[in-house]
C-alpha cells in the first residue's frame, strides 16, 4: 500500500512541476522530477539525457565529458564527478546536486 502511495505522490508532484513549468513559475533546473523519464530526479540524473555540454549540467567543460554519478538513498547523498579529472564543478551541477538532494527528501 506505501508503494501505492508513494506511486501517487511521484505522480501528483511530476503533473504540479509540467504546469508550473509550463507557466513560467519553475525553471526545468529546479525541478524535482523528470518529465522524460517520469520519475523522482535522483533516480535518473545519471541518464546520459541529463548531462549537457552546453549548460554544463553534468558535465566537465575542461575534458568534455559526463561526470558519474553516486547516488546513496540509505544516506542521501548525491555526488558528481569528472571520471577523467576528478573535478567538474559547475553553477549549473550545484543546482542539479541541489535538485537531486530534495528529491531524495521528497520521496522518502
Amino acid at each position: 500500500m506505501i508503494e501505492h502511495a508513494d506511486t501517487y505522490a511521484l505522480a501528483d508532484r511530476l503533473a504540479a512541476e509540467d504546469e508550473a513549468e509550463r507557466a513560467g513559475l519553475l525553471a526545468p533546473d529546479d525541478r524535482l522530477t523528470c518529465h522524460v523519464h517520469g520519475k523522482w530526479i535522483h533516480q535518473c540524473v545519471s541518464s546520459p539525457l541529463h548531462a549537457h555540454p552546453v549548460t554544463c549540467h553534468r558535465w566537465c567543460r575542461d575534458c568534455e565529458t559526463a561526470l558519474t554519478v553516486v547516488v546513496d538513498e540509505l544516506s542521501r547523498t548525491v555526488r558528481m564527478r569528472c571520471p577523467r579529472c576528478g573535478g567538474g564543478t559547475s553553477a549549473a551541477t550545484v543546482r542539479l546536486l541541489a535538485a537531486c538532494r530534495a528529491s531524495l527528501a521528497e520521496s522518502q
